[in-house]
């Protein structure tokens, strides 16, 4: 279902729980439109994530990681300004919408009790995050300034009044049931019903109201089978279904209207971060690495463009030889050859002896005709070996770069900068840093944990890979990766690992690949002592010989199981 004004309300329900009489203990922004609230609440710290994403905007406990940028934005230091330490008293949904308001009580400069609201309006492309005082109803700040001539109804900028959104003319449901039922009553035809209950009622996004409509068509009293469903949003059992044309959708508890195969969490924050830990992440990936997939894309087409041209020179050059028969031909019967001929036709002994047409200049001896037919074809031959040495260069730099997309396609937030890094090694970009000669530090790779506990590490860019692969792997650990495709290296530290594990790694190595969407897919393993890299090789290449190759279909599930160290017995 979609975050609607419906699961803002279990949403709610399950923060209250958690949260309410927590304390504020550190504030992050790690992306522009987000915030991370550490919450100390009932002995545990919870990270409330707040979004105001246009796409994803969304309020949940999350415990997917994230990196903070070097320099915290302006609206996270007016956040710890004034929210540092403070206590939460309560968390309220406005009605129905997906409007969710945070009360935080703490202390001004001279210690007086300031009482601050943070409003998330989830609304598309105008979601928003406001620091509020409660009191005077003043905009202290907000993570997205909008001007006057963008936002006509009202000022969204710091020092302005807070005026909520525009209210539409509908109706909560849960405090008009009455009219929940005459509507319900009227309206006997299920599409229509679904249709009208968003038209009259807040809150209900097309797939909850058509959920309805089909809940109140069930044998029996069509009113308590709403009442019932409205009910189960403060009691709820998530749930992840994927669809027979397998796709991924999340309910708060079983719907009649969406059907397939069910996995069950323990709480909507971490249902959200299962279904939304790819489609956040590939979000932020490519906000951050913005500019670096430009580059990387215009790398990649200017070398196609220059291989085009290549091969075109290459199949011009196709017909050197010719030109070497012809020189020849014509050293041979010189005695034939007359000065101020422009053509002549000789016997050709490469070709039993069939008659070859050649065309000749007038302004030039006979001699001088063969040795320019000679000149052509060195000409030619010189520039086929260096055509095709320019075709294998051009094609290395292809898989390079496509190997470079591959990686950020698969790549957390993090991981981006070092990305970034080896580009302004490798030249593509400019380094803008002030100690241009200062060290790379490269990030640790991925850990993961087979069912038997063995270790199992995954790279996640090139940099990592030459280090995991190279430095960091004992000689006997297997190494893995897809065969002949964009992708991680991956080590087990394991010399003997069991079968079980070895299919895992695999599954590994096939999910952190460009076949990630791929099944049966091939992947190639053998002691990481067999690789080499060569003198001059771009980063992340190895060569190698004596592999073995198993076949695997990436399994999502499997790899958030890895992700977690088993128990030990």
């Amino acid at each position: 279902m979609s975050f609607d004004g419906m699961f803002t309300h279990a949403m709610v329900g399950e923060l209250q729980r958690l949260l309410t009489g927590g304390r504020i203990t550190k504030i992050h922004q790690p992306y522009p439109n987000e915030i991370v609230l550490v919450i100390r609440a009932n002995g545990h710290n919870y990270p409330l994530l707040l979004s105001a994403h246009p796409t994803f905007a969304r309020a949940q406990i999350t415990n997917i990681p994230y990196a903070n940028p070097a320099t915290p934005p302006a609206f996270a230091m007016m956040l710890r300004k004034h929210l540092e330490g403070a206590r939460l008293e309560r968390i309220e949904q406005v009605e129905n919408d997906r409007i969710i308001k945070l009360f935080v009580a703490t202390h001004d400069e001279l210690g007086d009790i300031e009482n601050i609201v943070l409003i998330l309006e989830m609304m598309g492309r105008h979601s928003n995050l406001f620091l509020v005082n409660e009191q005077s109803q003043k905009i202290i700040e907000l993570i997205k300034h909008v001007s006057a001539d963008q936002n006509r109804v009202r000022s969204l900028y710091p020092g302005a009044q807070y005026i909520a959104p525009p209210k539409q003319n509908v109706r909560n449901p849960y405090a008009s049931l009455s009219g929940l039922a005459n509507l319900i009553l009227d309206i006997p035809e299920q599409a229509a019903l679904a249709k009208a209950l968003q038209q009259h009622f807040q809150g209900f996004a097309f797939d909850s109201a058509n959920e309805l409509a089909a809940i109140v068509h069930q044998p029996g009293d069509a009113m308590a089978h709403a009442q019932n469903w409205l009910t189960q949003f403060d009691a709820p059992k998530p749930q992840i279904v994927i669809t027979k044309d397998n796709k991924m959708n999340f309910t708060p508890f079983p719907w009649l209207t969406i059907t397939g195969t069910t996995t069950a969490f323990s709480t909507l924050s971490e249902l959200l971060d299962t279904y939304f830990a790819q489609k956040a992440e590939r979000d932020r990936v490519q906000q951050q690495a913005g500019a670096i997939i430009r580059v990387v894309r215009n790398e990649i087409k200017k070398n196609k463009t220059k291989l085009k041209k290549l091969q075109q020179t290459l199949r011009e050059s196709a017909h050197a030889d010719d030109f070497k028969v012809k020189g020849e031909l014509l050293t041979t019967y010189l005695y034939q050859v007359k000065r101020g001929m422009t053509e002549i036709t000789l016997p050709n002994y490469y070709d039993n002896e069939q008659p070859m047409l050649i065309t000749l200049s007038n302004q030039i001896g006979p001699s001088q005709n063969a040795q320019k037919y000679f000149t052509k074809y060195n000409k030619l031959k010189t520039a086929i070996s260096y055509v095709n040495e320019q075709i294998e260069l051009t094609l290395t730099e292809l898989a390079y770069l496509e190997n470079l997309m591959a990686q950020i396609e698969i790549a957390s937030p993090k991981d981006i900068n070092e990305i970034k890094l080896e580009l302004i090694a490798e030249g593509y970009l400019k380094n803008k840093a002030k100690n241009k000669k200062a060290r790379i530090q490269i990030s640790k790779p991925e850990k993961f944990w087979a069912a038997d506990g063995t270790e199992i590490e995954v790279g996640k860019n090139n940099l990592q890979n030459d280090k995991l692969s190279l430095k960091t792997a004992a000689r006997n650990d297997i190494w893995l990766h897809v065969q002949k495709i964009p992708g991680s290296h991956v080590i087990i530290h394991s010399a003997n690992p069991s079968e079980a594990t070895l299919l895992a790694a695999a599954k590994l190595a096939a999910y952190f690949s460009k076949a990630r969407e791929s099944a049966n897919v091939p992947v190639d393993y053998l002691p990481a002592k067999k690789l080499h890299k060569p003198n001059g090789a771009k980063p992340g290449f190895v060569i190698f010989e004596g592999q073995t190759t198993v076949y695997v279909t990436p399994d999502f599930k499997l790899v958030e199981q890895m992700r977690q160290k088993p128990a030990s017995k």
